[in-house]
Parts: structure tokens; C-alpha cells; sequence
């Protein structure tokens, strides 16, 4: 919950059996479970305090999976706002990109673990204190202890729907990307208004750069190396150095990190 890393997992309905076995896939089992009060969760909690209720798996399971399961209070889906988030975010650009087209059940496994890398590829904090170094740190660090890369693919956004075959989710996942990533960056770059004065961007800051034309996955980041402050002493301008070289922008198609 403090880094906000997501996992999608692909169930063919919504029963008690189904959810059981998508959390035996999700390995290892998490020491605690939050979630609504869903009948399959319900049923699922259920579920395992009957096998657990027994003394011999008590000894054999309980021990090593001291797993607790925390229910929202009935009619109270908000609470689980925190965890959902994430997901909302994506939930109406996967229809948008999608639309009619019938996946298999193999087809949305794939573009949803893809997803699952563009959720967890967000920068998070400055890797190191250097400033020479221009390395984030992002969700998917603290699930594969590196960041996230996906294999390069051409860009396909522009081709109709109808002439692509093997190149379709590739064609679904590039434009989720770019139409998650812009709002996301848009979201980070909101300026309070103007009678609530903001601190200014400073030397040596690490900041995220609106670039829309990045493969998945991929985020542009900048070491601030000099500030154009106006005559108010506000500043909008500032150079970055990027892995590309050197580059002026305004504070407004900027976001600083570590982000809240």
C-alpha cells in the first residue's frame, strides 16, 4: 500500500472456486488481505477458515501463512479506494482500446500482465542522491528488485484495427500507453492556483518530462542544471539534462520527485 504496486490476475468468472485458485497463483500468500464484501470473497474467506479450522492444517499451514482477511463495512466500496485507484485509472481506457474486439482468454492474460508493467513502471523517488544519475525508483523495483522493460515493438497505433493480426495487442497495449501516461502526467502537473504560492523548481531537482511519444513503459527524466526565474522571482523556465542531451522547458510540462 505505501508504493501502491499493482497485480492483475485474469479469472474466467466470479465464484468462490475461481478467486481460490487466482490466490493460489499469487504466490507468495500476503500477510494481510483487504478487500470489499464481495459474495466470492465472502466465500472464500470462508472457505479457508473451514480448512483452516482443521488441528492438523493448523500445524502444517496456519503456522507459515498467518494471512488475516479485513472486510469493508457492508456498503462502504470507498473504503477500498486506495487499492482501487490504480485500476480505475485503467479500467476506462481498456474499453476505449479494446471496444468490440473479442479476446481470448490466453489474449487478456497478455495484455493485462502488460498493463500490469505500465501501472508499476511510475516513478516514484530519485534512485540515488547522485546528480549525475538520473535512475528512479518504481513499483516494480520492490516486486522484481529491477525496473520493469518490456520487448521493443514498432509503433502499430495507426494501422486500422482490421490489417493487424499477431500485432493486435501490441497495437491495444501502445495506445493504453499513451493515452494512461498523458492523463497520469497531467494529473502529477496540476498547479494549486495562484494565490497558493508553490516552491519553486530548484537546482539539482530530478523531474519527470512530458514527452508523448515514448515507447511503454519508458519516462523521461531530467536533473534540473539551471532555473530562468521572471522578474517576480517565480520560475516557469528551466534547462534539464537528459539521457538525450540538454533541454529547456517550462515548470508546466514538468513534475518534480519524489512524487506525494
Amino acid at each position: 500500500m505505501a508504493v501502491k504496486a499493482v497485480h492483475i490476475e485474469v479469472v474466467s468468472d466470479l465464484t468462490t472456486s475461481a478467486f481460490l485458485a487466482s490466490l493460489q497463483r499469487f504466490i507468495p500468500i500476503p500477510l494481510e488481505i483487504y478487500s470489499d464484501c464481495g459474495t466470492n470473497f465472502q466465500g472464500a474467506a470462508s472457505e479457508l477458515r473451514r480448512l483452516w479450522s482443521d488441528p492438523e492444517a493448523q500445524n502444517s499451514v496456519s503456522n507459515a501463512v498467518p494471512c488475516r482477511w479485513h472486510f469493508n463495512p457492508p456498503a462502504a466500496p470507498h473504503f477500498g479506494g486506495l487499492w482501487e485507484a490504480a485500476v480505475k485509472s485503467m479500467k476506462t481506457h481498456l474499453k476505449r482500446v479494446i471496444g468490440t474486439q473479442l479476446l481470448t482468454f490466453e489474449e487478456m492474460c497478455t495484455i493485462t500482465q502488460r498493463i500490469e508493467a505500465i501501472l508499476n513502471s511510475r516513478p516514484i523517488t530519485p534512485l540515488s542522491s547522485d546528480p549525475n544519475d538520473l535512475r528512479v525508483l518504481t513499483p516494480g523495483h520492490f516486486l522484481t528488485d529491477a525496473p520493469l522493460v518490456t520487448l521493443p515493438d514498432p509503433d502499430v497505433t495507426q494501422i486500422p484495427m482490421n490489417r493487424l493480426n499477431l500485432q493486435l495487442l501490441d497495437q491495444f497495449h501502445q495506445s493504453l500507453w499513451k493515452r494512461w501516461s498523458s492523463e497520469y502526467l497531467r494529473l502529477l502537473q496540476v498547479r494549486s492556483k495562484w494565490h497558493h504560492p508553490q516552491p519553486n523548481v530548484t537546482l539539482g531537482d530530478l523531474v519527470l518530462v512530458q514527452a508523448p511519444n515514448l515507447p511503454p513503459t519508458l519516462w523521461k527524466m531530467g536533473r534540473v542544471e539551471a532555473v530562468h526565474p521572471g522578474e517576480d522571482g517565480v520560475v516557469r523556465v528551466v534547462t534539464l539534462r537528459t539521457s538525450d542531451g540538454t533541454l529547456k522547458r517550462p515548470v508546466v510540462k514538468l513534475a518534480r520527485l519524489p512524487i506525494n
